[in-house]
């Protein structure tokens, strides 16, 4: 019998991938090479990728171990997982084992199985990473957006939360907390935390601390949920941020012991698509979780020369009459140009996504718009990613010469200068309006 057009077995498929677009993230990094390959001059501010090269000790290490060429466990290299179960410990005093740990070719990857593995809706603060509801949507989960308040760092509350959880308690949930935040730069205060963990421990929610940015908390103050919610926390993080191997793909999972049921139904479906991570890659990443006084000293630099750029970025914002407290950690800062509105609305410019249309047609600034991260298009904000510099260049300056407040602008506009001239394009296009 023929097969009519509802037994088709992709509709489903079709349906949930209908309508998404490549990922913003990647789409504005074509179109800049793009631009640039064009002739035109553009200050990258949107594809969040480190600027700091990946450790030297690293490389090494990569380079010692290309020869590896064997199928890994899917669950991942033992030694690997032993390596981040011991940072765990020594960054958070968080007890994991090795067999609580799974490792795949990046946390965006494990973040995407955890949600085709367990049938739950998914809980994101708005705004939000920009794959994170996407994802969701191809596998056909429903997305609730909890929201949040620009005073208040963009950050979800307790009182948001409970009030999702209880409309439906008994209603399986996955809620994902990244901090410091993509796209804000903000993170969580302690007591915020545990007020958090009470919620998600009432309603028996999964959460995933997303913790990609942890290791560049410019203070290097990072401080984990699961500290308070061990029992339903499952951390993820891996080497993009703050290792400067955004390329190298590798995320880690590590899981409470009571979820390793989650963890093995993630393996059988690792085990029918990815297989295994790169040998030489885990075998490499053992060195980077393992740490060093190298990459201790890397990581120094690096919250340092970031620290020091978004407080000039936002002193430089708040000049322009565009208010914002300095970020908190990571690349990323998150300006609101509401008080230019009407200026910009003379100019038919009525969304975040205009906005950073007209920007970087006008200026060479590219940036993304607020609606990428789930904020309705028509508030006029957008997240400007600080990372166009000679990473390798700053990190060996800062090393030698410490940014002291006196220091700081002399040290940004003479090794960051075209964060300094972007954001020169930025505030001469905005007075010229």
């Amino acid at each position: 019998m023929a097969r009519t057009k509802h037994e088709n077995p992709h509709v489903n498929l079709n349906l949930n991938v209908r309508g998404l677009k490549t990922s913003a993230t990647l789409e504005i990094n074509e179109r800049s090479q793009k631009l640039i390959q064009e002739g035109k001059e553009v200050f990258k501010f949107g594809l969040g990728q480190s600027p700091f090269p990946v450790p030297d000790q690293l490389v090494q290490s990569l380079q010692e171990n290309a020869h590896q060429k064997d199928y890994l466990p899917v669950k991942g290299l033992e030694l690997l997982r032993e390596a981040v179960a011991d940072f765990n410990y020594r960054t958070q005093k968080i007890h994991t084992s090795a067999d609580d740990v799974m490792i795949g070719p990046g946390s965006k990857e494990l973040i995407f199985i955890l949600q085709l593995v367990y049938y739950g809706d998914l809980l994101i603060p708005l705004p939000s990473w920009v794959s994170y509801a996407p994802q969701a949507k191809i596998i056909g989960r429903n997305v609730t957006w909890v929201p949040t308040r620009e005073d208040n760092f963009w950050r979800i509350s307790p009182e948001e939360l409970e009030a999702i959880c209880i409309e439906d308690p008994d209603r399986p949930r996955i809620l994902i907390l990244n901090y410091p935040s993509n796209p804000t730069g903000y993170t969580y205060p302690i007591e915020r935390l545990k007020l958090l963990a009470q919620v998600a421990r009432k309603y028996h929610v999964i959460l995933i601390s997303d913790e990609i940015y942890g290791m560049i908390h410019h203070h290097g103050q990072h401080v984990s949920i699961a500290r308070y919610y061990p029992e339903g926390t499952i951390i993820s993080s891996g080497l993009s941020k703050w290792c400067g191997a955004g390329g190298w793909r590798l995320g880690t999972f590590s899981f409470p012991p009571n979820l390793t049921w989650l963890l093995k139904s993630m393996c059988v479906v690792a085990s029918e698509t990815y297989t295994s991570t790169s040998a030489p890659i885990q075998y490499a990443a053992v060195t980077a979780f393992n740490g060093s006084p190298e990459i201790d000293s890397y990581l120094t630099h690096s919250r340092s020369v970031l620290k020091s750029l978004g407080k000039y970025l936002t002193h430089e914002m708040n000049r322009l009459n565009i208010h914002l407290p300095a970020p908190h950690g990571g690349f990323y800062i998150f300006p609101n140009f509401e008080a230019y509105r009407e200026k910009l609305m003379a100019k038919g410019i009525a969304s975040s996504a205009d906005l950073c249309n007209t920007l970087l047609e006008n200026t060479g600034v590219a940036m993304l718009p607020g609606s990428d991260f789930g904020i309705n298009s028509e508030k006029l904000v957008s997240r400007l990613a600080y990372v166009d510099f000679d990473g390798r260049k700053a990190l060996i300056q800062a090393g030698l010469h410490p940014i002291e407040n006196s220091f700081q602008e002399v040290f940004i506009k003479e090794h960051c200068p075209k964060i300094v001239q972007g954001m020169e394009r930025i505030g001469n296009w905005l007075k010229a309006l």
